[in-house]
């Protein structure tokens, strides 16, 4: 599960989230480390609506949409959860965050593992690819997370044959 901030023009005007040049990029570098996206990932915001003049959501209408992201966890329920950018860190964490700091490490939420990455829109406007770059950090973070979740499957995949083989009579 990826969770992001709020909805942007394109994203308001068709709702569904990270449709617009953001959801593009996200969804190449999502594709280029191996995830399939219509079995893989589930994306959303914390906030449902566009906030007015694309100004950043205020406390009162995260809390708000809480609730709701809340339950998209729940019925999703995600191994990873990704969040992309501060606002995302800061909604779920419940603490001032600087992403700079965090982004790339494996964080425990509601006992899931969380890994904080620079949003897609941060990364269209530093769109270097050097050595240490945001957008290199970003698609090694997204490595991780793929490998961290081919081994939770696969580790559930397991347990799933050896609880079904050991309930098996000869």
């Amino acid at each position: 599960m990826i969770i992001g901030e709020a909805p942007g023009a394109m994203e308001d005007k068709q709702g569904k989230p990270f449709v617009g040049r953001s959801g593009r990029l996200l969804d190449q570098m999502l594709e280029r480390v191996g995830f399939d996206l219509s079995k893989d990932v589930y994306i959303t915001n914390v906030v449902k609506s566009r906030p007015p003049l694309n100004r950043r959501p205020t406390k009162k209408e995260i809390r708000a949409c809480l609730p709701w992201l809340s339950q998209q966890v729940e019925l999703v329920d995600p191994f990873i959860i990704a969040l992309a950018g501060s606002t995302a860190c800061e909604s779920l964490l419940d603490k001032k965050i600087k992403i700079t700091d965090i982004r790339g490490t494996w964080l425990k939420w509601e006992g899931r593992l969380v890994m904080p990455l620079f949003h897609p829109s941060y990364l269209l406007r530093n769109p270097s690819e050097i050595d240490d770059s945001p957008k290199l950090l970003t698609m090694n973070d997204l490595r991780v997370i793929h490998n961290k979740l081919k081994k939770i499957k696969s580790a559930s995949s397991m347990a799933y044959l050896r609880s079904d083989l050991g309930s098996t009579k000869s």
